[in-house]
């Protein structure tokens, strides 16, 4: 399997700090979502890789490990306890030949450069994906799925995002020899069942307002994913105007306290079948006007 840089991935320094992991996740996940690259492969796959990067460098337990180990960070274990048995051998016979460190440890138990394979070999990942709609997403759950005829019991984090890769370790296939299961890797396909369009954490809506509340301004009643929601419209407010309501919108990934925004877009919806007497109120409305 090809090498990831998971630093270079996320644009980072390998000192980098949680927060920035944290900010160039978002910013790069909201650049390369699949919503906003239709049909784009190459940007699917760099969605994949964004999510991959930041599920192993935002744990601090698998970070202290990509660092140590690089590419065979997730063979960490079966390093360990290789090494933990070549010190066990040196101090009862005084010492080995291997002196190439863990490279050279890896080389031996997985294959490479002519040395002997103990057959102790880590099983195969496996990929799968799960359908959820974007409601179902909106709060930390738990669900079971069923991959090659075993139920596994998943917990969905709120925020997670269509064409989000999670790993799940150990639910792999088989070892060989002995050695670990693979891996597997989750992709998540969510569809929208709600009226509003995500755009990362933020959730965009158009609605419909009166030519009377637009002029003379008013209340609009509004349903959200956070409950029923009263707006105030502006008086003279234009067609096509945007508003922010900060906090209610869709929560970051594995942040339940922390939310996007709701962005409003107001379309004024004209009149029709208009009576004889509001068709002269227009008309004596527009005579005042033309003065």
């Amino acid at each position: 399997m090809e090498f990831i840089d998971y630093y270079s991935v996320l644009g980072l320094q390998k000192n980098a700090s949680a927060d920035e992991i944290k900010k160039a996740y978002r910013k790069l996940a909201k650049q390369f979502h699949p919503d906003a690259n239709p049909d784009d492969a190459t940007a699917k796959k760099k969605f994949q890789q964004i999510n991959e990067a930041n599920e192993v460098l935002s744990d601090p337990e698998n970070r202290k490990k990509f660092d140590k180990y690089g590419k065979d960070w997730q063979h960490s274990e079966a390093f360990e306890q290789q090494a933990r048995q070549q010190q066990q051998y040196g101090q009862q016979f005084g010492g080995f030949e291997n002196e190439g460190g863990f490279s050279d440890f890896f080389s031996s138990m997985f294959g490479g450069n002519g040395r002997r394979s103990t057959g102790r070999q880590k099983g195969q990942d496996m990929n799968a994906s799960f359908q959820l709609n974007l409601t179902d997403v909106f709060k930390t759950h738990q669900q079971t799925i069923t991959v090659n005829g075993k139920n596994i019991r998943i917990t969905v984090p709120a925020g997670v995002e269509n064409g989000q890769v999670i790993k799940l370790k150990g639910y792999g296939q088989a070892g060989l020899g002995g050695g670990p299961a693979g891996d597997l890797f989750l992709t998540f396909k969510i569809n929208n069942d709600t009226f509003f369009k995500r755009v990362g954490n933020d959730l965009q809506i158009t609605q419909e307002i009166d030519l009377y509340t637009a002029l003379l301004g008013g209340d609009v009643n509004l349903s959200t994913l956070h409950g029923k929601l009263k707006l105030k419209v502006k008086p003279e407010t234009q067609n096509g105007t945007k508003i922010r309501v900060k906090g209610k919108g869709f929560p970051a990934y594995k942040q339940e306290e922390l939310f996007g925004d709701l962005y409003v877009t107001y379309n004024v919806k004209l009149p029709t079948g208009l009576s004889e007497k509001e068709l002269e109120l227009f008309e004596a409305l527009k005579k005042l006007n033309e003065v």
